[in-house]
Order: structure tokens, then C-alpha cells, then sequence
């Protein structure tokens, strides 16, 4: 089987989730005698990210690049990367589900006259070939899915379904070999304007190398400060599980879970949440989650690297107290 994983650049810059899905990639190859992984990435003047991408146990890195592509539009991404797909001739095509994905990936795949599978949070190898997993109603329950008919099949995988610095590196760099795209500017029938820029109380915490999350133990939404200084020091976020923004103590875009965000950050440190799986299947990716809970049986010591049984309003501040004399 041959895998070809999508990375996702803007202005020079990766979208953090590109590893993420190599990583998918090369742990699916992993289970498929024979295969291989191919990674590419798009853009104008990417080679420089391209033998970044390089360096990872890949077969061979995609140079897709164009003026055209300077700029994202859905036309060019999907009009270049069929072009890359013909030439390369993967059987898998695996991409990060990013908003951008989700805008061009659909009519990629039907480009081809190929379903696609979207937002999947893993899989699995059988005697059948490759089940992927996907959730529905929120996160109560799983399904399992799998293609029909020839390839290439279209999967994208949600963020923090993989562990981005699980990457495994390469001996030596791969081979670099660009792909001669044909695109002219009329077949772009949008016209990019400036990039989308969130609102400045907005966050992106997909972001983020560190979260402070609160849960319904914050009580009222006067103690949320406590919990906002004790993330600043930590050189962290402040998030929150979905009651503390349905009630309006925090904004939405500060939501983790199955209807807000879901993210993989260094540290997850979670004060008062008692682990619905709405909640967990947003962050159970994370490195590493810290739970503080004076409930010693809430479900989130279950996904925790490290649980404290105890009352976060002693605890808060000793850690607080304890980072601001460093």
C-alpha cells in the first residue's frame, strides 16, 4: 500500500497537525506489509519546508508548487493536488481535518469520483484491510468504516488523534521530486482576500502548548481568575469544559470537547472536570493530563497521567504560590 499524507502549510509556517498525520501514515504502514509513505506539501516557495518534511522516514516528499498556490483557494489546492495524486498514484490519502481540508478535500476526492472518510479519530488493521473509526452523536458512541470499491481512498484524521512528536525520523533525507503543475488563473474562480483573522478575544487552542481547564468544581465565575493567573504563569491558556461556557463564565472559542475544540497540547491540566466524554474526547490526546478532582472516582482520573484527589481551592493557589517565587 502506498500512503500519501497532505501537510498543511500557511505563509511559510506548519500547521502543527501536518505531523500529526505522518505520523498516522507511518503507523498505518506499519501494519501493511509492503507499504510505504509519501508525504507532500503545497504552496509557493515551500522548498524550504519541503526538505524540512525530508527528514522524517518518508519514501519521498511532494513538491507541489505554483504561483497560483501562493495563496490558498479550494479550486488551486484541489486542481494541483489531483494533478500530484495522478502522478504519484497513492493507494491512501491522508490529511488533517483543519478548516482548509474541510473546504477542499470533499471536492478532491469527488474530483476523482472517490468517497472520503472525515474527522476520524483512528483505526484499526484487520483481515479485511483498514477499519477507521469515526465519532457520531457527540462523542456517545464510535463507528467503524471502511471503503469500497479502488483506490485512492480520501481519509482525514481529527487533531490530536496522533501525537505529532511521535514522528519518527529518517537515517538520511529522503528524495525531494517536484510535481509539474498545470494551472492556469482562470480555472480559479475565487479571489483570495486578506487572511481570516480571529476576533483578538478569540484563541486558538489547538495552539497551545499548555492548558489550564476548568470545570463545574470552579463553583462560581468569580474563581475563574484564579484559574486564568495560575495558567499566564504557566506560560498556558485558560479553557474550560462545555457547563462553565454554556453558563457564559468563559466564551466559546475556550471550550474543550465534542462540541468545541479539540486539542493535544504538552499539558493538560484539568481543575474540576469530572470527565464526561463529551468532554474527553477533545483532549485525551494531550501529552500529558494532570486531574484534580475531590471526587477520587470521577472518570477523568481514567485518562489522566497523573490524578490528585483534593479540593482545587487549596491547590490552586499553592501552585500559584509556588510558580510566582520562581
Amino acid at each position: 500500500m502506498k500512503i500519501l499524507a497532505i501537510t498543511e502549510q500557511r505563509e511559510g509556517k506548519w500547521n502543527p497537525v501536518s505531523f500529526e498525520t505522518v505520523v498516522a501514515a507511518q503507523q498505518i504502514a506499519a501494519t501493511q506489509t509492503g507499504s510505504c509513505v509519501t508525504a507532500a506539501v503545497i504552496g509557493k516557495d515551500v522548498r524550504g519546508l519541503a526538505d524540512e518534511l525530508a527528514t522524517n522516514q518518508v519514501a519521498e516528499v511532494l513538491l507541489v508548487e505554483h504561483d497560483l498556490l501562493e495563496r490558498y483557494t479550494p479550486d488551486g489546492f484541489a486542481i494541483a493536488l489531483r494533478q500530484a495524486i495522478a502522478q504519484s498514484q497513492p493507494d491512501l490519502v491522508l490529511l488533517p481535518h483543519t478548516y482548509q481540508v474541510r473546504d477542499y478535500a470533499p471536492k478532491l476526492a469527488a474530483s476523482l469520483g472517490k468517497g472520503m472518510i472525515a474527522d476520524c479519530v483512528g483505526y484499526r488493521a484487520d483481515k479485511e484491510g483498514i477499519v477507521f473509526v469515526r465519532q457520531m452523536f457527540q462523542g456517545k458512541t464510535a463507528a467503524d468504516v471502511s471503503f469500497q470499491g479502488a483506490p485512492p481512498w480520501f481519509v482525514s484524521f481529527q487533531a490530536g488523534a496522533f501525537r505529532g512528536d511521535q514522528v519518527t525520523r529518517g537515517t538520511a533525507p529522503a528524495p525531494i521530486t517536484t510535481i509539474k503543475i498545470d494551472l492556469k488563473q482562470e480555472q480559479i474562480r475565487t479571489s483570495p482576500l486578506e487572511l481570516f483573522r480571529e476576533a483578538k478575544q478569540a484563541v486558538d487552542l489547538t495552539q497551545a502548548p499548555i492548558l489550564v481547564a476548568v470545570g463545574r468544581g470552579i463553583k462560581a465565575p468569580e474563581n475563574i481568575p484564579l484559574a486564568a493567573k495560575l495558567a499566564k504563569l504557566m506560560g498556558g491558556e485558560l479553557a474550560a469544559s462545555r457547563p462553565i461556557c454554556d453558563e457564559g463564565w468563559l466564551p466559546m472559542d475556550r471550550q474543550i470537547g465534542s462540541s468545541g475544540q479539540t486539542v493535544a497540547p504538552k499539558l493538560y491540566l484539568a481543575l474540576g472536570i469530572s470527565g464526561a466524554i463529551q468532554h474527553v474526547v477533545g483532549m485525551k490526546g494531550s501529552r500529558t493530563i494532570v486531574a484534580i478532582n475531590k471526587d477520587q472516582n470521577a472518570p477523568i482520573f481514567e485518562v489522566a497521567d497523573y490524578g490528585i484527589v483534593g479540593d482545587i481551592f487549596e491547590l490552586i493557589p499553592a501552585l500559584t504560590e509556588a510558580l510566582e517565587k520562581k
